[in-house]
């Protein structure tokens, strides 16, 4: 389920992507929104969901928690990092998401963290029309998009987050939160924008 371009570059470096991924908390990388996370239980998605560490902390708190990442090599490592916790893995991808759209769920937290810069503007438009849907009433999209030099070997575009609230409003979603600060890795030529939109009852 793989979408080969967008996701260039991770099958190979899955390893050192799992450590770098594990080595930072949930807490710590999504601070600034935590007080906008629903309350559980409750049924939660994180899509492009890596090695699950954000999964795995949303399973911790009380979530139902379904982890979508289309690298078969990260999913691995998700599913044997945080093996018994209530994560669902499941192969799709963006911008379709189309085993997800299939099966009519509707989720009280989506989460797109570092994701959404993979995807071009026509991939843009097409994710958010398979994500909106996805989202109960009153239900939350939490998204951070990269801005900075492309790592080589990799495909990102920089997405200014007015286009994305912008294309979520097209949607029905409404801002709730919005922010921009530097990299937790260390990296000074990377900043990192965090939004949170909601779905109205």
């Amino acid at each position: 389920m793989s979408n080969p371009v967008s996701t260039a570059g991770y099958a190979e470096a899955a390893d050192t992507l799992a450590a770098q991924y594990e080595s930072v908390r949930f807490e710590d990388v999504h601070r600034d929104i935590l007080h906008l996370i629903p309350a559980p239980p409750g049924h939660a998605l994180d899509i492009g969901a890596g090695t699950g560490r954000d999964a795995a902390a949303l399973a911790r708190r009380g979530f139902t928690v379904t982890a979508t990442e289309p690298t078969a090599e990260l999913r691995a490592h998700g599913e044997r990092l945080h093996a018994g916790l209530d994560i669902r893995w499941l192969d799709d991808a963006l911008p379709d998401l189309p085993r997800l759209s299939a099966a009519g769920q509707a989720f009280d937290l989506v989460m797109l963290t570092a994701v959404w810069m993979h995807l071009d503007a026509g991939e843009r438009e097409r994710a958010m029309a398979a994500v909106a849907p996805l989202l109960a009433p009153q239900g939350r999209l939490a998204l951070s998009l990269r801005h900075g030099p492309v790592p080589e070997g990799r495909r990102m575009f920089d997405v200014a987050a007015e286009e994305v609230i912008a294309a979520a409003a097209g949607h029905g979603l409404a801002l709730l939160h919005r922010n921009t600060r530097g990299d937790m890795l260390g990296r000074g030529d990377v900043r990192w924008s965090f939004l949170v939109l909601e779905r109205p009852a």
